[in-house]
C-alpha cells in the first residue's frame, strides 16, 4: 500500500522543478555498503549509532574522492597510490575496514559481504590499489574519532521537579535513566559545537502556543482519541520505527535511486549522514539544557490523570522532537544538493508495512511533525523547532564540508 504526499500547497516545491525518475533504484557500490553499516549499527543495539555511520560514510568520500579530487577532503589525504585505482575497490575497503574496527564482533560477517563485494570487480591492479588506500583512510578516520566522546560513560540525569520539568514516562529503561545523555559531550562531525545551533526554547506554560499544541495533542495522541481518523494512526506509527534502521534504509535507497555514481554518492551520503549526526548531537544538547515535560505528564498533571499517548514515549526529554531535527538535516541537505530539481521520494516503514510518496523534502518534515502529535509524545512547536534546528545545522554541514574543489562545481 502507499500513501501519497502531495506537497503543491508549499513554496519549496513550487520552486522545484519537475525530475523525471526511473521507476527501479538502481544500487550502487557506496548505498550497498550503507546497506550494511545499517545493519551492523541495528544488530549491535545500543546507543544512537549516527556517528558509526557518519565515520563509515567519511572513509568511503574520503576513499574514493583521494582518486578523483574533485572536492576537498573531509579529513584524510591517503598517502596510497591514486593513480588507476579503481573508485569502487576504494570504497568497498574504506567500509569494510572501518566497520570492522567499529564492531569487531561482527568480523564473519562483514568479511562475506567484502568478499562478495571485490568479487563483482575486475581482479587487477586497479583493485588492489583501491584496496589499499581504502584501507589507508578507514584505518585514519577510525583513529581521528577515537576519543570523540560516544563511548564515554552516560552522563547520570537528575530529574527536577514542578510544572514544565520532564519526568519519567511509562515505559522507561529499568535503569531509571533517560537515553542519549552522552550525546551533548559527543564532537560532532563538522559544526564547531554542540551548543552553536542551541534551541530557542519552549514556550511558557501560560503562553497561547503551549495551550494550543497541548490541546491538540491531548485530542489527537490520545491512546482512546474519538478525532484521529485510520489514516492519522497509521502516520503516527509509520515513524515509530527505530531511528537508525528507518533512516539507514530510507537514505541509502534514496541516493540509489538518483543514480549518481560512486563519487557523488559517496559525498551525498557523507553530507547526510553529517547532517544528521551534528543535528542528533545538537538535538540532544537542547533537550538537557531545557528538560521540558513530555504531554503524557503534562496532560495527566493538569488536565486529566487517565490520559494515555497513542504510541510510546521515547525516554528523554520532549524539547526539541529529534525526528524533527533529523528531517530538518535531511530536507536541507536534499535541497542544496538537489537544488533546482523537484524530488519525488519515497520511504517506507517496518511498522506499518506501508510506503509514502512525498512530492518535495518538507513533504517529509510536515508528516513527521503530524506524526509526533498523533503519536501522544510531542507537542507540534516541538517538531517545529527541531525542524529549524536540524535545518541549521545542515546549512552550516553542506557550506563547510566537501566542497568542490573549484567552487563552481556541485
Amino acid at each position: 500500500m502507499r500513501i501519497q504526499k502531495k506537497g503543491f500547497g508549499l513554496l519549496s516545491c513550487w520552486l522545484s522543478i519537475l525530475l523525471v525518475l526511473p521507476g527501479v533504484a538502481a544500487a550502487d557500490i557506496v548505498t550497498d555498503w550503507s546497506l550494511i553499516t545499517t545493519q551492523s549499527i541495528v544488530t549491535k543495539g545500543g546507543r544512537t549509532g549516527f556517528v558509526e555511520f557518519s565515520i563509515v560514510h567519511a572513509s568511503m568520500f574520503d576513499a574514493v574522492n583521494a582518486i578523483e579530487r574533485r572536492y576537498v577532503p573531509y579529513k584524510i589525504e591517503p598517502s596510497s597510490p591514486r593513480h588507476g585505482a579503481s573508485p569502487e575497490a576504494a570504497a568497498v575497503a574504506a567500509a569494510h575496514r572501518a566497520l570492522v574496527a567499529l564492531f569487531p564482533e561482527q568480523a564473519v560477517t562483514l568479511d562475506a559481504a567484502y568478499a562478495t563485494s571485490l568479487a563483482a570487480l575486475p581482479n587487477d591492479i586497479a583493485r588492489a590499489k583501491g584496496i589499499a588506500l581504502g584501507e589507508e583512510v578507514a584505518v585514519a578516520m577510525v583513529a581521528l574519532r577515537a576519543n570523540d566522546g560516544r563511548a564515554a560513560p552516560a552522563a547520570v540525569y537528575v530529574f527536577g521537579v514542578g510544572p514544565g520539568v520532564y519526568q519519567q514516562t511509562t515505559p522507561f529503561p529499568p535503569t531509571g535513566q533517560p537515553v542519549n545523555t552522552h550525546l551533548p559531550a559527543v564532537t560532532p562531525m563538522v559544526i564547531p559545537s554542540p551548543s552553536q545551533f542551541r534551541a530557542y526554547g519552549p514556550p511558557g506554560l501560560t503562553s497561547a502556543r503551549y495551550t494550543r499544541d497541548l490541546e491538540e495533542v491531548r485530542q489527537y495522541g490520545s491512546l482512546n482519541s474519538t478525532v484521529r481518523t485510520d489514516a492519522q494512526s497509521e502516520i503516527g506509527r509509520f515513524h515509530t520505527e527505530a531511528p537508525n534502521q528507518f533512516w539507514g534504509r530510507n537514505l541509502s535507497n534514496f541516493v540509489a535511486s538518483r543514480n549518481l555514481g560512486t563519487l557523488k554518492s559517496a559525498r551525498l551520503m557523507a553530507l547526510l549522514a553529517f547532517a544528521q549526526t551534528d543535528a542528533s548531537i545538537s538535538c540532544f544538547d537542547s533537550k538537557y539544557t531545557y528538560s521540558f515535560w513530555r504531554p503524557s505528564t503534562a496532560i495527566q498533571t493538569t488536565v486529566d490523570p487517565a490520559w494515555l499517548p497513542y504510541v510510546n514515549t521515547p525516554p528523554h526529554p520532549e524539547y526539541p522532537a529529534a525526528h524533527g531535527c533529523a528531517a530538518g538535516s535531511v530536507a536541507e541537505t536534499m535541497d542544496y544538493f538537489f537544488r533546482g530539481q523537484r524530488l519525488n521520494f519515497s520511504f517506507n516503514s517496518t511498522v506499518t508495512g506501508i510506503t509514502h510518496d512525498y512530492g518535495c523534502p518538507e513533504d517529509l518534515v510536515d508528516e513527521i511533525a503530524d506524526a509526533r502529535v498523533y503519536g501522544g509524545m510531542h507537542f507540534r512547536g516541538s517538531v517545529l523547532h527541531g525542524a529549524a534546528l536540524g535545518r541549521a545545522v545542515a546549512h552550516w554541514v553542506v557550506r563547510h564540508s566537501l566542497q568542490p574543489r573549484d567552487k563552481g562545481g556541485h
